[in-house]
């Protein structure tokens, strides 16, 4: 690999002018590329752009106070197609739009190919990369890549623009440095790939922050994450390393599946300084505000499960284990809702969840392990401290379906007075518990539910 280094202000991109400087971007990138690789060095300054693509062996180095960006305007972002050096192939090419999910489930539901052909209209972004290897974007003090919360009225849900960063099929992807702020759709989308890193990077506002999809050996270390939306999320994910985060969601800190995922030693706080923009009102949507009258910015869970028939199953999921975290102000410590009802739970349970060593706080709505007995799934929670919410002491501490194995060890629960700790809407099951304090007196450990279940949809 050479390790050339080309400026992007030898090919004509002058910052601070106003104009969209793409072209100038991609013919730097493209020189770097066709002398076998290095480094694209972005000086100090104000660069407006759509969509550049990285290619295989090229660092995209942002320098001290380097800020890419985004163009207001959507119809920026479709560069890609006129890609010459590296046509899409066909099946890559789609420009598929986005659907409401209840109109894929109408349409038979199965593979999206808005989400999972790389040229889609869903998947523009302001950097691109795809079949791309030993790629990187990394930052230097005060280096930002700001989406500009573009509007556009063919994104997703009416409103969404495009991603900060969209990636697919890429092997051994570097993330470091820089800060995201205000990312049009998710900061980072990054699908079917493997080996990546995320690290010392800030997410601030915008939708998901670090989202991948069927990918293979993650690791996630000291990032901090402010967002509307999802902080950490994805699906069929193998061999997952999330750690010494700091968190903040106006929906969930983790929404996240997969085989052997670690999280470990992370910060999550609610409710969110940002709001969550699907809130929004319209107006404030299309102007691109950062702050709507009725916008809300609850924390709605810590952990979400996150299973969907997207696409094929590449390892069942199971082997997760939260520790050595805290969480205050969530409105939910566990999601695992497989009733039906919710579009983001399609699928298998995982095997088994661990939570080890956390201190919560502030929980409104305990945890819910909804089961869909494929497989019957285990939860354990070792060494816990839980605070319950004021006005939410009745609420059931666990609800739960079709599971083989719930462990309670070493468990405080404070301001709790429920009717059981267990609640359940299926027969059988073991519960173990083991050193588990409460304040309630004379209460079961288990209680089968008469009313049918219900749980919102998040």
């Amino acid at each position: 690999m050479s390790t050339d280094k080309v400026y992007v202000t030898d090919f004509g991109a002058a910052p601070g002018t106003g104009k969209v400087l793409t072209k100038a971007f991609q013919n730097a990138i493209d020189r770097c590329f066709l002398s076998g690789g290095g480094e694209v060095l972005v000086p100090s300054g104000e660069y407006i752009i759509g969509d550049i693509r990285l290619r295989s062996n090229v660092t995209l180095h942002l320098m001290e106070d380097a800020k890419l960006m985004g163009s207001k305007n959507p119809k920026d972002y479709m560069n890609i197609y006129e890609d010459e050096l590296e046509p899409l192939p066909k099946e890559q090419a789609t420009k598929a739009i986005w659907y409401r999910p209840g109109e894929w489930t109408k349409m038979g539901g199965g593979f999206k190919k808005h989400l999972y052909t790389a040229g889609s209209y869903w998947n523009y972004g302001m950097i691109r990369a795809v079949y791309a290897e030993n790629i990187a974007i990394i930052g230097e003090k005060g280096s930002v890549i700001d989406g500009r919360n573009v509007y556009d009225p063919d994104g997703e849900e009416e409103y969404r623009g495009p991603h900060g960063i969209n990636m697919h099929f890429c092997k051994n992807v570097r993330f470091d440095g820089y800060t995201v702020v205000d990312a049009g759709n998710w900061a980072h989308a990054i699908f079917q790939s493997e080996n990546i890193s995320f690290e010392n990077l800030t997410v601030v506002r915008g939708h998901d922050a670090l989202h991948t999809r069927a990918c293979d050996n993650v690791l996630i270390n000291n990032c901090k994450l402010e967002t509307g939306d999802d902080c950490i999320a994805g699906f069929n994910n193998n061999n997952v390393v999330i750690k010494n985060c700091e968190l903040s969601s106006a929906c969930s800190a983790f929404r996240y599946g997969g085989n052997n995922v670690l999280i470990e030693n992370c910060k999550v706080y609610g409710p969110c300084k940002y709001q969550f923009r699907g809130s929004f009102a319209i107006e404030d949507k299309v102007a691109g505000a950062l702050y709507s009258e009725n916008g809300r910015n609850n924390l709605l869970s810590f952990y979400t499960n996150f299973v969907s028939d997207d696409l094929p199953v590449k390892i069942a999921p199971g082997k997760i284990v939260v520790r050595n975290c805290s969480v205050k102000g969530a409105d939910r410590f566990l999601h695992l809702n497989l009733s039906g009802n919710e579009p983001w739970q399609r699928g298998n349970a995982p095997t088994d969840i661990t939570f080890e060593s956390i201190k919560a706080e502030g929980i409104e709505k305990g945890l819910t392990a909804y089961g869909n007995g494929e497989p019957d799934f285990s939860l354990k929670l070792k060494n816990i401290d839980y605070t319950v919410r004021e006005g939410s002491e009745k609420e059931p501490f666990m609800r739960v379906a079709n599971f083989e194995k719930i462990e309670l060890k070493n468990v405080r629960i404070y301001n709790y007075k429920g009717e059981a700790l267990v609640k359940s809407w299926s027969e059988g099951g073991e519960i173990i518990c083991e050193n588990v304090e409460y304040d309630a007196e004379n209460i079961p450990v288990k209680i089968n539910a008469k009313e049918t279940f219900e749980c919102n949809v998040i």
